[in-house]
């Protein structure tokens, strides 16, 4: 059973998730929030295993709760739903440490399986918007001289691994591509989240494209497994 905090001001939006959500799918909400501040004092005391973040919210809104969310609790995944067009928005939520983002209007099985990814500790990019929502990240470049060292770790084979989870490919697709079996993907992608200090794979396609390692355009799709 995963459980699960809602934090959104709409209760009619709380209440549609609570119906996706559910224990016969596996799933235990253990408490909601109607805006991002109440969030940080419900998610200290369930202490759930995703948090599934509204953007636009009184108060305190999703990107800034995401932020204080993971500064107090680094393992703290939460999974961002939104709106179509709200792209720069969710690259910020991504920065500020959220393991993905989903349409609110998504069919009820996308949520089910991206609040199912995010718990296992993968990454969840919606592909209605994540390559709008990633080259955003070319507008705004990020400069830190310690990230560019620490790409500089990464083997050439972990360099094109990294490049791939950047495009979205699963690491069955990845081993496929490179022809090499999926146990040793595996092996690679986690020396890929040590070496560059990432919790997960939408951490790791922000970490691909604020440093150049993909470039807008080539396709990114959602992560996972």
């Amino acid at each position: 059973m995963i459980s699960v905090v809602l934090v959104d001001d709409q209760e009619l939006a709380r209440a549609g998730l609570r119906t996706i959500l559910r224990e016969p799918y596996g799933f235990d909400v253990v408490g909601e929030a109607s805006d991002g501040r109440a969030a940080q004092a419900e998610v200290a005391r369930a202490r759930p295993d995703v948090v599934v973040m509204d953007i636009r919210m009184p108060h305190m809104d999703g990107v800034e709760a995401t932020r204080a969310l993971l500064a107090a609790d680094p393992a703290c995944r939460v999974l961002v739903l939104t709106t179509f067009g709200e792209d720069g928005v969710l690259a910020a939520s991504l920065r500020a440490g959220a393991s993905g983002f989903c349409l609110k209007d998504a069919p009820a099985e996308d949520i089910q399986r991206a609040v199912r990814a995010v718990a296992s500790g993968d990454g969840w990019l919606d592909p209605a918007v994540c390559g709008r929502v990633l080259r955003r990240y070319r507008i705004d470049p990020v400069t830190d001289p310690e990230a560019v060292r620490r790409l500089g770790d990464l083997t050439a084979r972990e360099l094109d691994v990294l490049k791939l989870i950047g495009r979205g490919l699963t690491n069955a697709e990845i081993a496929r591509q490179l022809v090499i079996g999926e146990g040793t993907i595996k092996t690679h992608v986690g020396r890929i989240f040590t070496k560059l200090a990432v919790r997960d794979r939408a951490a790791a396609v922000v970490f691909a494209f604020d440093h150049g390692v993909v470039r807008p355009g080539e396709s990114p799709g959602m992560t996972g497994g």
